[in-house]
């Protein structure tokens, strides 16, 4: 059997007289050694980066964030004595790259630590797509597995399609995915939220009007029917559409034209409609509150979207994801997260669903202050941390003790008769506390 050797690709950027003597040596490793400007980072492909760290980098830090934030990519940074000794170098190390070497360079280090850098980029890379490519259902568990089926069999068809789930679960990314499978994927994908617009403009924004319709009608609008007119029109939250507006779709629906509020002349439009809701329509028809015969229109194909807490093993996947795709816009390196972070994510019911696991990946990327992020950064804590048993008295006095003591410390930890002031309390007695706490 013949194993095929894994390719490597380190990237050496901004390369300095040291490294002459190193990047021999790993070539003859099996590196595949390149090198080039800073400015030039977006146009290579590297498992590994080695940039050497300049002052000018530490003064403008967002370019180099920019440059060397791509997923996929561990960096190290090489860092002469000067520039170690800098204020601020030490949190942007330890924030954006994986690992650093100092000048000169000790090659066996230096290749060890290329080593576990490439591992790590393995790791991180492994089971997911790249950030800029457009994924909508990401996942491996079973209810995704069955969705992405069952939307390769919808999309082809002409036949409208409700798509039902809770809030949050991504019904207009099955909207999206059985538009981009669909033959009229070159179309325009045209989305409105009946529930976000004002009633009085609803029949305005969807069949649109012509100028001096009405008072504010400056000028003839094309409405979101005919701007979608060849492609695919999506019918966000259809449960709230007014009833009067319900009727004007139907007929929509049948006779496959419209007219522009104020006009008279008929507009075929050629759309496939596509409808989403989180309501129970079955009921709302009961009650009158949604037309009969425009449920039976939209409900000719019917899609199911999961809860997130019905999605077994999806949850750690997401949230990556979404550490990756929020890192650029929270200017952090994305995280991993920590074992108790998972544990806790596992636990948590979701209520929210895919949109509140992002939400709360945004609030941690933000709020991380280690390599990791943990539970608390995200705004949750495992139940076995919930169901820890209560401490005594004495314990909570304990606890208060010691963190008045560090909080006061943190401010005043040049000045500890300050400190003891603080506090109210003497001077003895605040080295008293310090010795009981053990806090040197």
């Amino acid at each position: 059997m013949i194993v095929t050797p894994v390719q490597r690709r380190l990237l050496v950027v901004d390369p300095c007289d040291d490294c002459h003597d190193l990047l021999p040596g790993l070539r003859t490793a099996g590196w595949e050694v390149d090198s080039c400007a800073l400015q030039a980072v977006g146009e290579r492909s590297c498992d590994v980066g080695l940039l050497r760290l300049q002052p000018s980098h530490l003064e403008r830090p967002e370019a180099v964030k920019a440059l060397i934030g791509r997923s996929g990519t561990e960096w190290i940074a090489v860092l002469s004595p000067d520039v170690l000794r800098l204020q601020n170098v030490g949190d942007f190390v330890c924030e954006w790259f994986f690992d650093f070497h100092t000048l000169p360079f000790d090659v066996s280090r230096v290749q060890v630590t290329i080593g576990r850098a490439f591992g790590m980029a393995r790791l991180r890379g492994k089971g997911y797509a790249p950030v800029d490519e457009p994924h909508e259902l990401l996942g491996d568990s079973r209810p995704i597995r069955e969705l992405r089926k069952l939307l390769a069999k919808l999309a082809p068809t002409e036949s409208p399609v409700l798509i039902r789930g809770d809030s949050g679960t991504g019904k207009e990314l099955v909207a999206k995915t059985l538009h981009r499978q669909s033959q009229r994927h070159a179309k325009p994908f045209v989305a409105i939220n009946c529930g976000a617009i004002p009633e009085h403009l609803i029949q305005s924004e969807l069949f649109g009007h012509e100028k001096g319709a009405f008072t504010g009608a400056h000028q003839r609008k094309v409405g979101r029917i005919e701007a979608a007119n060849g492609g695919t029109l999506f019918l966000d939250e259809i449960g709230d559409l007014p009833l009067e507006l319900q009727a004007n779709l139907l007929r929509f629906l049948q006779e496959k034209h419209i007219e522009r509020v104020g006009g008279s002349q008929p507009i075929p439009v050629d759309v496939r409609v596509l409808a989403a809701t989180h309501v129970n329509l079955e009921a709302a028809v009961e009650t009158g509150a949604f037309r009969e015969d425009l449920y039976y229109r939209l409900n000719v194909l019917q899609v199911v979207t999961a809860p997130l807490r019905e999605r077994h093993g999806d949850v750690a996947m997401l949230a990556n994801h979404f550490s990756r795709f929020y890192s650029r816009e929270t200017g952090r390196r994305p995280r991993s997260f920590s074992e108790h972070a998972l544990v806790a994510m596992g636990q948590h019911p979701w209520p929210g669903n895919v949109r509140e696991l992002a939400n709360r990946v945004r609030r941690g990327l933000v709020l991380a202050e280690g390599r990791q992020i943990e539970a608390v950064d995200l705004g949750l804590q495992s139940q076995q941390a919930l169901s820890a048993p209560m401490a005594t008295l004495e314990d909570y006095k304990h606890r208060a003790e010691r963190q008045a003591l560090c909080d006061v410390l943190d401010r005043h930890s040049d000045n500890l008769s300050v400190a003891a002031r603080v506090l109210g309390i003497s001077r003895p007695t605040f080295y008293r506390l310090l010795h009981k706490h053990q806090i040197r």
